[in-house]
């Protein structure tokens, strides 16, 4: 286990048999992972004095989730709470039947990454009415005033390295020659995909309004950019059509703002079929994923950013240990738990309609060819094998 979170687990361990929250000894654990559902209400949450953490992923898809689920119930179990964990299968009925189902076990502590973040207020006012604490993890979940928390990257400055990224690469503050951009934006139901693209169209809009940037397809807004479900084969289509329509032999592009490394994959795809152009074109992306990482290495792609995920599990592991103690988190948690890697505490921000939501925020790191060997090789987090293959290695 990480140093840190050893550490901060002796630290509150040590306090737990003076607290009412998790026991470190004598309990009889239920089983790690529940897929039950329910609809039993939140009102009938049982509370005989167990310390309860239900954890609610999205899907089992994305190797992340498994990865953040097991991190999450692993150590919460080690601290000695009891441990619900589901998988909701991109389906929000079942995720309100499983955190209804959690709350009404006991659940003393949610941590969601909701499906859709619009769509889960009514379980969630049904868990604060019984007491139960919420961390919006990842997604910031929207239109209640129920959650206490949210852990996620700055998901605004991913836009901005994105934008920047851009700028600089095709000298728009020094430059007097106007260039074309295209914009492949993320799926309309993930709240973090409105924060990429505002935080990418907020750097861009000088060059954008001044006439330094072009969209030749007119296509700028974030519902007619987004991709649903993050799909490749989507942005992949949907750029094709914008090459064959809007882009003759004689029409350059310069640049394809991606919101992540998914949809990154679909638009190099697109300039490797219908491009008929012969620039390098400049596609953003995010996420560090292996695939898009060998591109950055063949020059296909151009940039992405990388998050640590760890962090965020580290971050909403504390989190939760200092809400079942007892305490309530601030800022003063980052000094207390001594984080080896950045966090900002920001109680402005990210609004979800109802109420500012005190969040979490870890920094995210653009990578390129420039630096990707310091960044992701030296550093530890991607290494390669005896052939020459990359893996990831945290």
């Amino acid at each position: 286990m990480n140093r840190i979170i050893k550490l901060f687990l002796i630290e509150l361990l040590t306090l737990s048999l003076l607290l009412c929250g998790c026991s470190s000894s004598g309990q009889t654990k239920k089983d790690p992972i529940s897929e039950k559902t329910s609809a039993t209400k939140a009102t009938e949450r049982i509370d005989d004095g167990r310390t309860v953490v239900g954890i609610s992923m999205p899907d089992r898809l994305l190797e992340r989730w498994n990865k953040d689920g097991a991190f999450l119930r692993d150590n919460y179990a080690d601290a000695g709470c009891e441990v619900i964990l589901s998988y909701a299968d991109n389906l929000i009925d079942k995720q309100i039947s499983d955190i209804r189902d959690m709350v009404s076990q006991g659940a003393d502590l949610l941590v969601i990454t909701a499906v859709d973040g619009a769509a889960i207020s009514a379980p969630l006012q049904e868990a604060k009415a019984a007491g139960v604490k919420i961390i919006a993890y990842d997604r910031l979940i929207m239109d209640t005033d129920a959650v206490d928390y949210y852990v996620s990257f700055d998901n605004y400055k991913v836009g901005v390295l994105q934008a920047n990224y851009i700028i600089a690469s095709l000298g728009l503050n020094s430059s007097a020659d106007a260039k074309t951009i295209e914009f492949i934006t993320g799926d309309p139901v993930d709240n973090n995909a409105k924060y990429f693209y505002q935080g990418a169209m907020d750097t861009l809009k000088p060059f954008l309004d001044s006439g330094k940037l072009i969209v030749p397809s007119g296509q700028s807004d974030f519902y007619e950019t987004a991709t649903a479900q993050w799909s490749t084969d989507i942005a992949k289509q949907r750029l094709q059509i914008i090459l064959s329509s809007y882009y003759p032999k004689d029409m350059r592009l310069d640049a394809v703002l991606c919101a992540n490394d998914s949809t990154a994959l679909g638009a190099t795809k697109a300039i490797a079929s219908d491009y008929q152009g012969l620039n390098n074109v400049i596609i953003t992306g995010q996420d560090g994923d292996i695939p898009n990482i060998n591109n950055i290495f063949s020059g296909s792609q151009s940039m992405t950013v990388y998050k640590d995920l760890k962090q965020e599990a580290i971050v909403t592991l504390s989190i939760g240990l200092d809400i079942l103690g007892g305490s309530t988190p601030s800022e003063d948690l980052i000094k207390k738990a001594d984080w080896d890697f950045e966090c900002s505490y920001d109680t402005k921000t990210y609004n979800n309609g109802n109420k500012a939501v005190p969040s979490y925020l870890l920094r995210p790191i653009a990578i390129s060819a420039d630096n990707i060997e310091k960044e992701l090789f030296d550093s530890g987090y991607y290494n390669r094998d005896s052939t020459g293959q990359i893996f990831a290695t945290k």
